[in-house]
């Protein structure tokens, strides 16, 4: 049985898993913790990079969340009005040419936001990790890299990356016949089409379209600029993509297949597809004439009206931990744990149920991480959860929680950031685990914004920072599509 399994393999896994009768209920299977990891691949953060709406570099975003600074306001990149909700964490005075070599410029005009993103993130980690990489040598090729090109990989977390209303739109409107009104038109899908009969309104977008646009870009791009060549993957997983995208580094590098790899995700919700998505599936605050954004995403508070969009990159290098050390590079934190599980999918409107209680599959991917890194509930000094502040994800999230850690879970620290950039769903992974790895090297607590009242039992009302012996971070996610991810960050020895 998968319990007795659990209970002969990882001896200092807790009391509770190794004891419960595992349920193997529909949509909720927990997945077989990984073996412990060896401790001669051991697995490490050696470098983080990061873009969100408080600046580029994690300097910023970390500096923005110790000082409990948020970054979420009047959308600007294009006229919200007609939306319900019209505030968001927008990256500002961001351009991707200013994170390639100059001989990739020309390659920007073929870059998704979301692709952008990503670039810039990799470049951060990459020069916060020591790194020389292709894309850090001389423009006449000479010099050496730290890694052969077959030893570096990559995993990045995209989604459903959004088209440019503009572009889309003027090729569209080859397609529309005219109406009875000056200003209506009707779409022709034979108009729009290039089979026999169609008038190949199509081919009006720019003729590399659809290179902007694919999820598998982000790490395209990334491994083009770096020269990476070794194992690379794109995850689609939502809000789990950046944390599963990691574990699968962690993967490849305890199998000897890499020694370091680009790691996280990247997503940008700040545009007129994502922001229409977003509201039709009841994620979104209704912000009226609000400016303050942080006032209105309340994480873990039943009475919260919903989140708020977002948009980021983020990457970490992930590096095994012999080869962090032959170089000298930092050692932010150790990987200890992981794990994955899945549940049914949260609700979606009309909302005809009630919120669910415990998300019973991220308990799984929790317990798993723990089995994995040889870990007990008590071992965790602090949790860096979704929390987005809608309450259809929250409830179950803390009920999860609660379920893990039981009483104790009221005095584990929460750290929280929707309330500072927003919601960037396959972006804030990656995110999460640069600001644990963060939170552990510098033995700190960030502040917390909270304009409301969290439930009862959950450390994640407004506070200040503090200093705090930080040994174990647990850093999870749940999805929109039911995947749940877990990884269990530590103080390196």
């Amino acid at each position: 049985m998968f319990a007795e399994r659990v209970s002969k393999e990882t001896p200092g896994a807790s009391e509770h898993f190794r004891n419960q009768n595992v349920r193997y209920a529909s949509h909720s299977l927990p997945l077989c913790p990984s073996p412990t990891l060896s401790p001669m691949r051991q697995v490490a953060i050696t470098g983080l990079g990061a873009v969100s709406s408080l600046g580029v570099g994690v300097p910023a975003l970390w500096d923005g969340l110790v000082s409990g600074t948020s970054a979420l306001g009047p959308i600007t990149r294009f006229d919200a009005s007609g939306f319900r909700c019209r505030l968001a964490g927008e990256v500002k005075d961001f351009s991707a040419k200013d994170h390639v070599p100059k001989h990739y410029r020309k390659a920007v005009k073929i870059m998704a936001r979301d692709i952008e993103l990503a670039v810039a993130a990799a470049k951060e980690a990459a020069a916060d990790a020591g790194l020389i990489t292709r894309a850090s040598l001389p423009e006449d090729g000479s010099g050496t890299t730290t890694f052969t090109s077959d030893r570096v990989g990559c995993h990045i977390g995209a989604a459903l990356i959004a088209a440019e209303t503009q572009e889309l739109t003027a090729a569209m409107a080859t397609a529309v016949r005219a109406g009875a009104a000056p200003d209506m038109g009707d779409f022709s899908l034979k108009a729009w089409g290039t089979e026999a009969g169609g008038e190949e309104g199509m081919n009006n977008l720019t003729p590399l379209w659809l290179l902007k646009y694919l999820p598998n870009m982000l790490a395209s791009h990334v491994t083009i600029i770096h020269g990476a060549e070794g194992p690379s993957n794109t995850i689609t997983c939502n809000e789990a993509s950046g944390l599963l995208s990691i574990s699968e580094s962690v993967r490849v590098i305890q199998r000897d297949a890499a020694d370091i790899c680009f790691s996280g995700g990247a997503e940008s919700n700040v545009n007129f597809m994502r922001l229409i998505r977003l509201e039709l599936a009841g994620r979104l605050a209704t912000t009226g004439d609000e400016t303050n954004g942080s006032q209105i995403v309340r994480p873990f508070d039943e009475n919260s009206h919903g989140s708020l969009s977002g948009e980021a990159g983020a990457i970490v290098m992930v590096e095994s931990v012999d080869a962090a050390r032959a170089r000298n590079g930092r050692i932010y934190a150790v990987i200890s744990g992981i794990g994955a599980a899945h549940s049914p999918p949260p609700n979606i409107p009309p909302f005809d149920q009630p919120i669910r209680d415990a998300d019973e599959g991220l308990q799984y991917a929790i317990e798993a991480a723990l089995a994995s890194a040889n870990l007990n509930p008590s071992d965790i000094d602090a949790i860096v959860p979704r929390a987005s502040g809608t309450p259809d994800l929250d409830i179950p999230e803390a009920c999860a929680f609660e379920k893990v850690f039981g009483s104790r879970l009221s005095q584990i620290p929460i750290i929280t950031m929707s309330p500072n950039i927003g919601d960037a769903l396959s972006g804030q992974g990656g995110l999460m685990v640069a600001v644990g790895a963060k939170a552990i090297h510098l033995q700190m607590i960030p502040a917390r914004i909270h304009g409301g009242t969290p439930r009862a039992g959950i450390l994640a009302g407004a506070a200040q920072s503090r200093s705090a012996n930080l040994r174990h971070v647990l850093v999870c996610t749940g999805s929109t599509g039911g995947q749940n991810a877990a990884i269990i960050l530590s103080k390196s020895s």
